[in-house]
C-alpha cells in the first residue's frame, strides 16, 4: 500500500507525526507532500525536526496569499505530483486550503481520498475552515472521524457508509511528547513563568485578528488578567497588530514567538489556563487537564465544553473573567481516543483496499 499525505500547516504536521511513525513501523510506503502553506520555520520546519517526521518528499512552496490564490497554487502543483506517484490513498488532514486542494486534485485524477479529522462542524459558514472541511468530506472516499459526535454529523449529511471512527491522532502524539518530557522546569525557566501561575494564549483566526475593534478588545482583556499571560504570537497576529498600531505587550501580557511543539506541551501542562481560538489547542488543553477559554462563538470540539474544561467567550470582560475561573471537577473521560488512532487509520486504509 502506498499513501501520500498532503500537509501545509502547523496542526497538520502534528497529526502527520503518528501517521509517519505507523507507516514506518508497518513498512507502508509513505510520500509526504508539504504545500508550503505555512512557510515560517517556527510553524513548519521545527515541527518536522522536533517530532521526528521524515523530510517532505515534495515541497510545493506556495507561501501566503488569499484563499483562492493559495488553493489554486496548491491545485496546480498537486496534479503533477499525484500523476507521478499514483498512490493507493491520498490522505488529507483537517480543514486548511491544503486539505481542500489536495482532495480536489486527487478526485480529478480519480485517486482515492481519505480525510483525517472528518466530520468536525462549527456550523459557522463565515469560517473558511468550515467550507474546506465540508467540501472535503463530501469529496472523500473514506471519512476518518475522530469522535462519535463527528460520526453523527457525517451520518446527518448522508455519509455514514464512508465513515470510520478512529480517534484523534493528535492525542497519539500528545501522549508521546508528554511522556518524553523530562524537564518542564527548564521550559518554564526559559519562558520566565511561575509553575501553575500563568496562562498560555494563542490568537490567530481571521475573525479575531482582522476586525480592529475585536482585536483591541482581545488584547486589552489579556493585559488585564490577574496573572501573567504568555501570548505565543502567530505571524498573522503580529502583522495585524502592526497594521493597527497595537502593542501586544503590557500589563499582564508578555509576547513571544510560537514554541516548538514539545515546549508548547510542557508550557500548557504547567499553566493554570489556556486562552485561544485554535481548535487543536482546545483539545490539547483538555488532554493535559488545563482549563481553556476559547475566544469564539462556537467550537468543533464540543466535548471539551460539555465536560466543563472549555468555555466559549467574547473579547472584553467575559474573556478576562473566564481566564481567572477555577479549574473544573476532575474527569477520566477520553472522548478523543486512547492514543492509538494512527494504527486505526492504517487499519481503515488497508481494509479499504
Amino acid at each position: 500500500m502506498k499513501i501520500l499525505s498532503v500537509v501545509g500547516a502547523r496542526p497538520q504536521f502534528v497529526k502527520l507525526a503518528p501517521i509517519a511513525d505507523a507507516c514506518r513501523d508497518r513498512g507502508v510506503e509513505h510520500v509526504i507532500v508539504h504545500t508550503g502553506q505555512h512557510y515560517d520555520p517556527m510553524l513548519s520546519d521545527v515541527f518536522f525536526r522536533d517530532l521526528g517526521i521524515p523530510d517532505p518528499d515534495v515541497h510545493l512552496g506556495v507561501g501566503s496569499g488569499g484563499h483562492g490564490a493559495q488553493t489554486g497554487a496548491i491545485l496546480a502543483g498537486m496534479d503533477e505530483v499525484l500523476a507521478r506517484h499514483r498512490p493507493d490513498w491520498v490522505l488529507v488532514y483537517g480543514d486548511t486550503n491544503s486539505t481542500l486542494a489536495g482532495a480536489l486534485s486527487a478526485v480529478k485524477l480519480q485517486l482515492r481520498v481519505a480525510h483525517l479529522e472528518a466530520g468536525l462542524r462549527s456550523f459557522n459558514r463565515r469560517m473558511p475552515e468550515e467550507h474546506n472541511r465540508v467540501l472535503t468530506d463530501h469529496a472523500a472516499d473514506l471519512l476518518l472521524a475522530p469522535t462519535e459526535v463527528a460520526r453523527d454529523h457525517l451520518s446527518d449529511e448522508g455519509l455514514a457508509e464512508r465513515t470510520v471512527v478512529v480517534g484523534d491522532v493528535m492525542i497519539d502524539v500528545l501522549h508521546r511528547v508528554r511522556d518524553e518530557l523530562v524537564d518542564t522546569d527548564a521550559v518554564l525557566r526559559e519562558l520566565g513563568m511561575p509553575p501553575g501561575g500563568y496562562s498560555v494564549a494563542t490568537i490567530h483566526r481571521a475573525e479575531n485578528t482582522d476586525d480592529p475593534q475585536r482585536l483591541r478588545a482581545v488584547v486589552a482583556a489579556l493585559q488585564q488578567v490577574d496573572h501573567p499571560v504568555l501570548l505565543l504570537a502567530h505571524p498573522r497576529l503580529r502583522a495585524r497588530a502592526t497594521e493597527q498600531g497595537l502593542d501586544l505587550d503590557g500589563g499582564s501580557l508578555t509576547t513571544r514567538d510560537p514554541l516548538p511543539y514539545p515546549a508548547l506541551v510542557g508550557a500548557v501542562s504547567e499553566a493554570r489556563g489556556v486562552i485561544t481560538d485554535s481548535g487543536g489547542l482546545q483539545k490539547e488543553s483538555f488532554a493535559l487537564r488545563t482549563p481553556c477559554s476559547t475566544v469564539r462563538t462556537e467550537t468543533e470540539w464540543v466535548e471539551t465544553v460539555e465536560l466543563g474544561w472549555n468555555v466559549l467567550v467574547e473579547p472584553g470582560p467575559p474573556l478576562r473573567a473566564a481566564a481567572t475561573r477555577p479549574a473544573p471537577a476532575p474527569t477520566d473521560a477520553a472522548p478523543y481516543g486512547d492514543g492509538h488512532a494512527a494504527d486505526a487509520v492504517l487499519d481503515a486504509l488497508h481494509a479499504g483496499g
